[in-house]
C-alpha cells in the first residue's frame, strides 16, 4: 500500500548523524529518574525507532515506563517517552549512562556493535538477546554457518573473499546466483542478482574494492514467503506464533496474512518447530523473526528454508496488536525481563495487516485529515521517505 505523502529525505543516515551532533551540544542528555514507578523494571531500549514507540505502549499496559537512548529528541520513540538518554548507540559510555540503574537492556535493531555488549556483560549489565545471538542477525554469513550446523534447512551458500570464490560458486550453482552484503541490508538492499557472470565478476570486484564484505546464495525458485515467530525467555520457556505469509514488494514487506492461507499443518509445525529450534539453540531471548521462503523441492512437495533472522520485535509480526491476545511488543517486553509470556491465541480466525509506504509527492488529503478519517497505525518518522513504511492497516474477521 503507497501512501502518497511527501518524501523530502535526502539521507537518513546523515540526518541521524547530524541529529547526534545537535543532540550532544544539548546539557539535557541524562534521562529522567522519575518516570518509572518505584519498584517496578526499568527496561532500557537502545534505538528510537517505530519498534521502540510500540514497545512503549506495550510497557504502558504492563505498568512499565522504558528508558530509551535515542539520537534525537524528535525521534520517533523519543517523542512518547519521558526517560530518554541522548547519544550515539555505538558509543560504549552513552550506552553506560543509559543502562545505569536498569534491569534488562534491549533492542529495536540489530546494529549495537556486539564488543561493547559483551564489556557491558563483563561489568554487570543484562543483555537481553546477548551478543552470541545478536551477531547472528548482524553477519549473514556466520547466521547461515550456525544454522547449517543446527542441521536447519538453508539455501546452499559460500564466502566471498575473492573474484576466484565467486567463480567457483557461480560454476557450482549453474549462475543462480544471489550476492548478499553480510552486513548491513535491509529492505531489499544489499542483495544483488546478476544477469550474467561477467557482470557478477565486476560487481563482487567493486564491492569487495570498497571494502564490503560478502557472500553468496543459490538463488531460491520462490514459491512464497513466510514468518515464524517466537518469545524466548532467559530461562529458556518458548510460545511460537502462528505462521504468517509475508507478501514482499521491492524487498519491502507490504502484507503480512495471519494466519498463513493454504499452509498445511504439517509444515505449519514444522515452521514452528525450527523458529523454536533456533531461539534454543542460539539462546535468543525476547522475540525472534524466521524469516523463511516456501519452495517446492525434486518432489513437488512444499519445503521451507530460512531467509533471514531478525531478534526483535519484527514487521511481520505487527498483526498481532489486534489479532492476537498478546502481541509481539508485551510478549519481548515479558520475554526479556523473564516473566511468565502471555497467551498468543488469536483474536480472529484471519488477520491482515497492510503497511502504508511513502510516495514522492505530497497528498491531496494531508496527514491529520487522513489520520480522522481512517485507522492507520501511524509509526510517526521524523523523517518520511519514499518506499519507507510509515504506518500500517489492520484487518481482521472471518
Amino acid at each position: 500500500m503507497t501512501d502518497n505523502t511527501h518524501t523530502t529525505c535526502n539521507n537518513p543516515a546523515q540526518n541521524d548523524a547530524a541529529a547526534r551532533e545537535a543532540a550532544a551540544a544539548h546539557d539535557d542528555v541524562s534521562g529522567n529518574p522519575a518516570a518509572h514507578t518505584p519498584g517496578m523494571p526499568i527496561v532500557a531500549v537502545i534505538g528510537d525507532g517505530q519498534l521502540a514507540r510500540m514497545m512503549h505502549t506495550a510497557a504502558i499496559e504492563l505498568g512499565i515506563s522504558l528508558r530509551l537512548l535515542a539520537g534525537a529528541r524528535d525521534a520517533s520513540a523519543a517523542q512518547v517517552t519521558s526517560d530518554v538518554f541522548l547519544g550515539d548507540y555505538t558509543n560504549l559510555d552513552d550506552l553506560r549512562r543509559t543502562v545505569i540503574g536498569a534491569d534488562v537492556m534491549t533492542f529495536d535493531h540489530e546494529h549495537v556493535p556486539t564488543e561493547h555488549l559483551t564489556t557491558l556483560i563483563a561489568e554487570g549489565v543484562n543483555v537481553q538477546p546477548q551478543p552470541t545471538a545478536l551477531v547472528n542477525a548482524q553477519d549473514k554469513l556466520v547466521m547461515r554457518q550456525h544454522l547449517a550446523a543446527l542441521g536447519a534447512p538453508v539455501p546452499r551458500f559460500a564466502a566471498i573473499e575473492s573474484v576466484a570464490d565467486i567463480e567457483a560458486f557461480w560454476r557450482q550453482v549453474d549462475g543462480e546466483v544471489c550476492l548478499k552484503a553480510r552486513r548491513g541490508g535491509y529492505d531489499g538492499h544489499g542483495v544483488w542478482f546478476p544477469k550474467s557472470e561477467g557482470e557478477c565478476v565486476e560487481l563482487v570486484t567493486r564491492l569487495l574494492d570498497a571494502g564490503m564484505l560478502l557472500m553468496a546464495e543459490q538463488k531460491v525458485r520462490l514459491v512464497r514467503e513466510l514468518s515464524a515467530m517466537v518469545a524466548r525467555t532467559p530461562s529458556g520457556v518458548t510460545q511460537p506464533w502462528p505462521v504468517v505469509e509475508s507478501v514482499q514488494v521491492d524487498g519491502i514487506c507490504t502484507e503480512a496474512i495471519a494466519p498463513a492461507p493454504g499452509l498445511s499443518a504439517e509444515l505449519q509445525q514444522e515452521a514452528q518447530a525450527l523458529a523454536v529450534l533456533v531461539a534454543t539453540e542460539l539462546n535468543v531471548t525476547g522475540v525472534l523473526a524466521v524469516e523463511l521462503f516456501e519452495t517446492i523441492d525434486v518432489a513437488g512437495r512444499p519445503v521451507i528454508l530460512v531467509n533471514e533472522l531478525a531478534m526483535r520485535p519484527h514487521n511481520t509480526g505487527h498483526w498481532t496488536q489486534d489479532g492476537c491476545v498478546t502481541d509481539q511488543f508485551e510478549q519481548h517486553i515479558r520475554a526479556v525481563l523473564d516473566w511468565q509470556l502471555g497467551d498468543v491465541g488469536l483474536t480472529a480466525p484471519v488477520t491482515v495487516m497492510a503497511n502504508t509506504l511513502g510516495a514522492p509527492e505530497d497528498p491531496a488529503m494531508p496527514m491529520p485529515e487522513r489520520m480522522r478519517e481512517c485507522g492507520v497505525g501511524s509509526r510517526r518518522r521524523r523523517f518520511i521517505c519514499m518506499g519507507r513504511r510509515i504506518g500500517r492497516v489492520v484487518s481482521w474477521g472471518m
